[in-house]
């Protein structure tokens, strides 16, 4: 018998949110999932704390894309970046090597997320350089960790704010900060922000600090302009892309020769971050199939 176009469409739904997962955690994203969230064991965080919620939702893809670009704006930070990571030629692997972190940091047992840390911390010690501007710099710097924590919880958590399914409550935002907290002192960021207020003066300590070069204008570029994905999805990209830029300060616009458009970051691009980010958390909660794409068991 033919199938109903209610099932067909569940079907689609199942196809689009294996190969989108797929894209994001990789070829062996089931089993690690499964580790993740099945393995018996304490967690970091508890089932009801605030960075499950927010690191379970679609609005994370808006919020990591923004993280990168204004992690972007440190040089030496960037440097780094440019000389290590492999962005341009992995930019998958980064993807699903970052995605991976924060699910076993987020839901994993508290042995997976220490030996995940662990892991970092190795890959750290190893990047070092001199940036073109002749300064020298280390991964494993305190100081550049806190810049990439702080202006990682300010991206997902302004984000999530934005397009998340359930927006968090101010003592809610206080404690997801709080939770990712834990992170980045496991990680080695010293006295890491515990609340908004705190991350809000952390954010502006670094800004002396920040200013555009060539390397962190050319991610950029790659970023929004030659993304590494199929043709198909190059439209939903763009709206992905023009929400993240938009909620990026006016201040970090001008060094990556963005675009700052408030009448129309505040009406289409508003809408359009709200429908791709609408679409992509109805693709990744599909129906039980065995291939369901969900970060989290919700």
């Amino acid at each position: 018998m033919p199938e109903s176009p209610r099932g067909a469409l569940t079907l689609l739904r199942q196809r689009w949110g294996a190969a989108l997962f797929e894209r994001v955690a990789g070829a062996d994203g089931p089993e690690k999932r499964t580790r993740i969230h099945d393995l018996p064991g304490p967690r970091w965080f508890a089932e009801d704390r605030f960075i499950r919620t927010v690191h379970a939702d679609a609005a994370m893809f808006v919020g990591g894309l923004r993280a990168l670009l204004l992690q972007s704006l440190h040089p030496l930070a960037m440097a780094a970046v440019a000389a290590h990571s492999g962005y341009r030629g992995d930019p998958w692997g980064r993807l699903q090597r970052t995605s991976t972190f924060l699910a076993v940091t987020t839901f994993g047992t508290a042995s997976d997320a220490q030996a995940a840390v662990n892991a970092v911390r190795r890959v750290h010690r190893q990047v070092r350089g001199v940036a073109r501007d002749g300064r020298t710099y280390r991964a494993g710097d305190p100081h550049l960790l806190g810049w990439v924590h702080v202006a990682e919880v300010d991206s997902f958590l302004r984000c999530h704010q934005r397009y998340g399914a359930a927006p968090l409550d101010d003592d809610g935002c206080d404690a997801y900060v709080a939770d990712m907290a834990r992170i980045g002192a496991a990680l080695g960021v010293v006295d890491p922000p515990r609340d908004r207020a705190e991350l809000t003066a952390r954010l502006e300590d670094y800004r002396p600090e920040l200013h555009g070069t060539p390397e962190a204008r050319e991610a950029a570029r790659f970023l929004l302009l030659n993304p590494p994905v199929p043709l198909v999805a190059r439209v939903p990209y763009a709206a992905l892309a023009s929400a993240a830029v938009a909620d990026l300060p006016a201040w970090a616009r001008w060094p990556l020769r963005l675009p700052y458009l408030p009448v129309t970051e505040a009406t289409a691009v508003r809408l359009g971050g709200h429908g791709i980010v609408s679409a992509l958390r109805w693709v990744m909660t599909a129906p039980a199939s065995g291939s369901q794409p969900t970060p989290s068991k919700s």
